[in-house]
Protein backbone atom coordinates (compact mmCIF):
# COMPACT_ATOMS: atom_id res chain seq x y z
CA UNK A 1 0.00 0.00 0.00
CA UNK A 2 2.84 2.39 0.79
CA UNK A 3 4.35 1.80 -2.64
CA UNK A 4 1.04 2.59 -4.34
CA UNK A 5 0.72 5.84 -2.45
CA UNK A 6 4.22 6.88 -3.40
CA UNK A 7 3.43 6.38 -7.08
CA UNK A 8 -0.16 7.62 -7.02
CA UNK A 9 0.33 10.33 -9.72
CA UNK A 10 1.28 7.64 -12.22
CA UNK A 11 -1.30 5.02 -11.32
CA UNK A 12 -3.64 5.81 -14.23
CA UNK A 13 -0.90 4.94 -16.69
CA UNK A 14 0.55 2.01 -14.80
CA UNK A 15 -2.67 0.19 -14.07
CA UNK A 16 -3.53 -0.11 -17.77
CA UNK A 17 -0.13 -1.27 -19.01
CA UNK A 18 0.24 -4.95 -19.80
CA UNK A 19 3.33 -7.11 -20.18
CA UNK A 20 3.87 -7.73 -23.91
CA UNK A 21 4.33 -11.45 -23.30
CA UNK A 22 0.66 -12.17 -22.53
CA UNK A 23 -0.80 -13.97 -25.58
CA UNK A 24 -3.87 -12.27 -27.06
CA UNK A 25 -6.43 -14.84 -28.18
CA UNK A 26 -8.48 -14.33 -31.36
CA UNK A 27 -11.21 -16.60 -32.74
CA UNK A 28 -9.49 -19.07 -35.06
CA UNK A 29 -12.41 -18.94 -37.51
CA UNK A 30 -11.34 -15.44 -38.55
CA UNK A 31 -8.17 -16.64 -40.28
CA UNK A 32 -7.12 -19.51 -42.51
CA UNK A 33 -3.62 -19.71 -41.05
CA UNK A 34 -2.56 -18.22 -37.73
CA UNK A 35 -0.60 -15.05 -38.57
CA UNK A 36 1.44 -15.52 -35.39
CA UNK A 37 2.86 -18.73 -36.84
CA UNK A 38 5.28 -17.06 -39.27
CA UNK A 39 7.23 -13.90 -40.02
CA UNK A 40 5.05 -13.33 -43.09
CA UNK A 41 1.86 -13.56 -41.03
CA UNK A 42 3.24 -11.04 -38.55
CA UNK A 43 4.15 -8.71 -41.43
CA UNK A 44 0.64 -9.02 -42.85
CA UNK A 45 -0.98 -7.96 -39.58
CA UNK A 46 1.53 -5.23 -38.78
CA UNK A 47 1.50 -3.64 -42.24
CA UNK A 48 -2.29 -3.93 -42.59
CA UNK A 49 -2.62 -1.75 -39.47
CA UNK A 50 -0.24 0.80 -41.00
CA UNK A 51 -2.14 0.83 -44.30
CA UNK A 52 -5.70 0.92 -42.96
CA UNK A 53 -4.73 3.71 -40.58
CA UNK A 54 -3.09 5.67 -43.41
CA UNK A 55 -5.63 5.28 -46.24
CA UNK A 56 -8.83 4.00 -44.63
CA UNK A 57 -10.56 0.64 -44.98
CA UNK A 58 -12.43 1.57 -48.18
CA UNK A 59 -9.19 2.20 -50.10
CA UNK A 60 -7.33 -0.65 -48.45
CA UNK A 61 -6.92 -3.73 -50.66
CA UNK A 62 -5.13 -7.06 -50.42
CA UNK A 63 -3.15 -6.05 -53.51
CA UNK A 64 -1.86 -2.89 -51.81
CA UNK A 65 -1.01 -4.90 -48.71
CA UNK A 66 0.91 -7.48 -50.74
CA UNK A 67 2.89 -4.72 -52.44
CA UNK A 68 3.66 -3.09 -49.10
CA UNK A 69 5.17 -6.31 -47.72
CA UNK A 70 6.91 -7.23 -51.00
CA UNK A 71 4.87 -10.40 -51.35
CA UNK A 72 1.98 -11.72 -53.43
CA UNK A 73 -1.77 -11.49 -53.03
CA UNK A 74 -1.90 -15.28 -52.95
CA UNK A 75 0.41 -15.35 -49.93
CA UNK A 76 -1.89 -12.97 -48.04
CA UNK A 77 -4.96 -15.02 -48.96
CA UNK A 78 -3.33 -18.06 -47.34
CA UNK A 79 -3.87 -16.25 -44.02
CA UNK A 80 -7.09 -14.28 -44.57
CA UNK A 81 -9.80 -15.03 -47.12
CA UNK A 82 -10.77 -11.36 -47.51
CA UNK A 83 -9.96 -7.87 -46.31
CA UNK A 84 -13.17 -8.00 -44.25
CA UNK A 85 -11.89 -11.04 -42.34
CA UNK A 86 -8.60 -9.24 -41.78
CA UNK A 87 -10.46 -6.24 -40.33
CA UNK A 88 -12.48 -8.56 -38.10
CA UNK A 89 -9.24 -10.14 -36.90
CA UNK A 90 -7.75 -6.74 -36.01
CA UNK A 91 -10.90 -5.58 -34.21
CA UNK A 92 -11.19 -8.87 -32.34
CA UNK A 93 -7.53 -8.67 -31.31
CA UNK A 94 -8.17 -5.18 -29.95
CA UNK A 95 -11.14 -6.23 -27.81
CA UNK A 96 -9.30 -9.27 -26.51
CA UNK A 97 -6.44 -6.96 -25.52
CA UNK A 98 -8.93 -4.56 -23.93
CA UNK A 99 -10.37 -7.41 -21.88
CA UNK A 100 -6.92 -8.17 -20.49
CA UNK A 101 -6.47 -4.49 -19.68
CA UNK A 102 -9.82 -4.41 -17.91
CA UNK A 103 -8.94 -7.42 -15.77
CA UNK A 104 -5.54 -5.95 -15.01
CA UNK A 105 -7.05 -2.57 -14.06
CA UNK A 106 -9.76 -3.96 -11.77
CA UNK A 107 -8.09 -6.92 -10.06
CA UNK A 108 -8.02 -6.62 -6.26
CA UNK A 109 -10.31 -3.58 -6.38
CA UNK A 110 -13.20 -4.07 -3.96
CA UNK A 111 -15.16 -0.93 -4.85
CA UNK A 112 -17.56 -1.45 -7.75
CA UNK A 113 -17.62 2.31 -8.30
CA UNK A 114 -13.84 2.48 -8.71
CA UNK A 115 -13.88 -0.54 -11.04
CA UNK A 116 -16.52 1.11 -13.22
CA UNK A 117 -14.59 4.39 -13.25
CA UNK A 118 -11.52 2.53 -14.45
CA UNK A 119 -13.53 0.68 -17.08
CA UNK A 120 -14.95 3.95 -18.44
CA UNK A 121 -11.45 5.41 -18.51
CA UNK A 122 -10.27 2.44 -20.57
CA UNK A 123 -13.17 2.77 -22.98
CA UNK A 124 -12.87 6.51 -23.52
CA UNK A 125 -9.10 6.99 -23.47
CA UNK A 126 -7.32 7.54 -26.76
CA UNK A 127 -3.82 6.15 -27.12
CA UNK A 128 -1.64 9.13 -27.98
CA UNK A 129 1.77 7.48 -28.32
CA UNK A 130 3.09 4.84 -30.70
CA UNK A 131 2.97 2.11 -28.08
CA UNK A 132 3.59 -1.43 -29.25
CA UNK A 133 2.41 -4.83 -28.10
CA UNK A 134 4.96 -7.03 -29.84
CA UNK A 135 4.40 -6.13 -33.52
CA UNK A 136 1.03 -4.35 -33.03
CA UNK A 137 1.10 -0.55 -33.14
CA UNK A 138 -1.51 0.21 -30.48
CA UNK A 139 -1.97 3.87 -31.36
CA UNK A 140 -2.77 3.02 -34.97
CA UNK A 141 -4.98 0.08 -34.03
CA UNK A 142 -6.81 2.26 -31.50
CA UNK A 143 -7.44 4.80 -34.28
CA UNK A 144 -8.71 2.06 -36.61
CA UNK A 145 -11.17 0.84 -33.99
CA UNK A 146 -12.46 4.37 -33.47
CA UNK A 147 -12.97 5.06 -37.19
CA UNK A 148 -13.47 1.68 -38.86
CA UNK A 149 -14.94 -0.78 -36.33
CA UNK A 150 -18.58 -0.11 -37.26
CA UNK A 151 -17.77 -1.44 -40.73
CA UNK A 152 -17.10 -4.79 -39.13
CA UNK A 153 -20.77 -5.21 -38.17
CA UNK A 154 -22.82 -2.62 -40.12
CA UNK A 155 -22.99 -4.77 -43.25
CA UNK A 156 -25.09 -7.51 -44.86
CA UNK A 157 -22.79 -10.29 -43.64
CA UNK A 158 -23.13 -9.48 -39.93
CA UNK A 159 -25.39 -12.45 -39.07
CA UNK A 160 -23.15 -14.91 -40.87
CA UNK A 161 -20.04 -13.47 -39.23
CA UNK A 162 -21.74 -13.43 -35.86
CA UNK A 163 -22.41 -17.18 -36.15
CA UNK A 164 -18.68 -17.66 -36.71
CA UNK A 165 -18.03 -15.87 -33.42
CA UNK A 166 -16.49 -12.83 -35.09
CA UNK A 167 -17.73 -10.50 -32.36
CA UNK A 168 -17.19 -12.75 -29.35
CA UNK A 169 -14.30 -10.69 -27.96
CA UNK A 170 -16.29 -7.47 -28.20
CA UNK A 171 -19.29 -9.13 -26.52
CA UNK A 172 -17.13 -10.51 -23.70
CA UNK A 173 -15.68 -7.07 -23.01
CA UNK A 174 -19.15 -5.48 -22.93
CA UNK A 175 -20.43 -8.22 -20.63
CA UNK A 176 -17.51 -7.84 -18.22
CA UNK A 177 -18.14 -4.11 -17.86
CA UNK A 178 -21.89 -4.75 -17.64
CA UNK A 179 -21.24 -7.13 -14.74
CA UNK A 180 -19.57 -4.26 -12.89
CA UNK A 181 -22.67 -2.13 -13.51
CA UNK A 182 -24.82 -4.88 -11.98
CA UNK A 183 -22.46 -5.10 -9.01
CA UNK A 184 -23.05 -1.41 -8.42
CA UNK A 185 -26.81 -1.58 -8.97
CA UNK A 186 -28.42 -5.03 -9.32
CA UNK A 187 -31.75 -3.38 -10.24
CA UNK A 188 -30.43 -1.65 -13.32
CA UNK A 189 -32.14 -3.19 -16.37
CA UNK A 190 -30.01 -2.06 -19.31
CA UNK A 191 -26.30 -2.71 -18.57
CA UNK A 192 -25.36 -4.09 -22.00
CA UNK A 193 -27.21 -1.31 -23.80
CA UNK A 194 -25.56 1.28 -21.61
CA UNK A 195 -22.01 0.01 -22.06
CA UNK A 196 -22.24 -0.67 -25.81
CA UNK A 197 -23.69 2.84 -26.24
CA UNK A 198 -20.80 4.32 -24.26
CA UNK A 199 -18.25 2.45 -26.36
CA UNK A 200 -19.67 3.42 -29.74
CA UNK A 201 -20.46 6.94 -28.54
CA UNK A 202 -16.92 7.47 -27.26
CA UNK A 203 -15.54 6.37 -30.62
CA UNK A 204 -17.77 8.86 -32.41
CA UNK A 205 -16.88 11.69 -30.06
CA UNK A 206 -13.15 11.13 -30.63
CA UNK A 207 -13.79 11.18 -34.37
CA UNK A 208 -15.90 14.35 -34.10
CA UNK A 209 -13.26 16.03 -31.95
CA UNK A 210 -10.67 15.54 -34.68
CA UNK A 211 -12.79 16.05 -37.79
CA UNK A 212 -16.22 17.58 -36.96
CA UNK A 213 -15.67 19.66 -33.82
CA UNK A 214 -19.02 21.47 -34.04
CA UNK A 215 -20.72 18.14 -33.27
CA UNK A 216 -19.01 17.82 -29.91
CA UNK A 217 -18.07 19.81 -26.83
CA UNK A 218 -14.97 17.72 -26.25
CA UNK A 219 -11.51 19.23 -26.13
CA UNK A 220 -8.24 17.67 -27.21
CA UNK A 221 -6.66 19.12 -24.06
CA UNK A 222 -9.04 17.70 -21.44
CA UNK A 223 -10.80 14.41 -20.70
CA UNK A 224 -14.22 15.78 -21.65
CA UNK A 225 -15.25 12.54 -23.34
CA UNK A 226 -14.48 10.52 -20.23
CA UNK A 227 -16.25 13.06 -18.01
CA UNK A 228 -19.30 13.12 -20.28
CA UNK A 229 -19.76 9.36 -20.40
CA UNK A 230 -18.99 8.93 -16.70
CA UNK A 231 -21.76 11.41 -16.01
CA UNK A 232 -24.18 9.48 -18.24
CA UNK A 233 -23.30 6.09 -16.77
CA UNK A 234 -23.47 6.96 -13.10
CA UNK A 235 -26.62 9.07 -13.45
CA UNK A 236 -28.32 6.29 -15.43
CA UNK A 237 -27.43 3.68 -12.82
CA UNK A 238 -28.58 5.97 -9.99
CA UNK A 239 -32.10 6.32 -11.44
CA UNK A 240 -33.07 2.77 -10.40
CA UNK A 241 -30.88 2.38 -7.34
CA UNK A 242 -33.56 3.05 -4.76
Amino acid sequence: MIVLLLYLPKIKLLMFELPTTIPIQVNAKLYLKDPNSSDLGIKIVSKSIDLINAIGFEDFTIRKLAQAINSTEASVYRYFESKQKLLLYLISWYWSWMEYRLVFATTNISSSKVKLERAISLITDKIEHDEKYNYINLKKLNSIVFTESTKSFLNKEVDKENKLGAFSEYKKFVEKVSDIVIELNPKYKFPNMLISTVIEGAHLQHHFTEHLPRLTNASTKEDHIQLFFSDIVFKSIATTKK
